[in-house]
């Protein structure tokens, strides 16, 4: 029952509430955004959700558009901003990803949405991460997060999918709390880990 229905009212009921009460924070993280990395606001790429369907994810920008003479992006380290770094840090950055846990898209725990290309890359008991809607956090999150192996996060990731029940998320939203507040285990860099997962890592 929790699992078909009452996991997904929570969902809309608390991120609904969450979106209400941040508004002012939508609205300062906005204009900081624009003044310091301009326009666009918003960073959008595209994840595959539940069942592998492909959805746009979406966070505040935490870089820049600087190119170089030749009119290439300049590396991430060059283009992330003291105030990107302090979004990510912060996991403000990820505030816009509760307006796709309201409309359908993500959860607010749940594993997390990595790129598409990795699909092609999963083995039969990795795929079991897409039999759920991806989540704002997960277990692997509050377990290693960006110190773990990739095998150890989709071992996770997979645990949580088998073991879903409404103890393991109260449990996992209360430790990322934790972890926020203490910033820790919080990756500054593009993308969730520094090597890109391929298969054989």
């Amino acid at each position: 029952m929790y699992r078909k229905v009452f996991k997904r009212f929570l969902d809309i009921l608390l991120s609904l509430m969450a979106i209400i009460v941040l508004l002012p924070i939508y609205l300062i993280i906005a204009i900081l955004v624009l003044i310091f990395m301009g326009w666009p606001i918003i960073f959008k790429q595209k994840r595959p959700g539940r069942n592998e369907k492909i959805f746009n994810m979406y966070k505040f920008r935490t870089m820049t558009n600087e190119k170089d003479k030749d009119g290439k992006l300049l590396p991430n380290e060059k283009r992330l901003t003291k105030f990107g770094n302090f979004l990510r840090k912060t996991s403000l950055d990820e505030l816009p990803e509760l307006f796709s846990i309201l409309f359908g898209k993500m959860s607010i725990v749940g594993p997390r949405p990595l790129h598409v290309e990795y699909l092609k890359y999963y083995n039969k008991e990795q795929k079991h991460r897409h039999d759920v809607r991806p989540g704002l956090t997960g277990w692997a999150q509050v377990n290693g997060r960006n110190a773990l192996t990739w095998k150890e996060k989709f071992k996770l990731d997979v645990y949580y999918v088998k073991n879903l029940s409404f103890g393991l998320d109260v449990k996992i939203v209360f430790m990322t709390i934790k972890q926020v507040i203490c910033r820790s285990n919080i990756y500054s860099g593009n993308g969730e880990f520094n090597e890109r997962f391929n298969g054989k890592n």
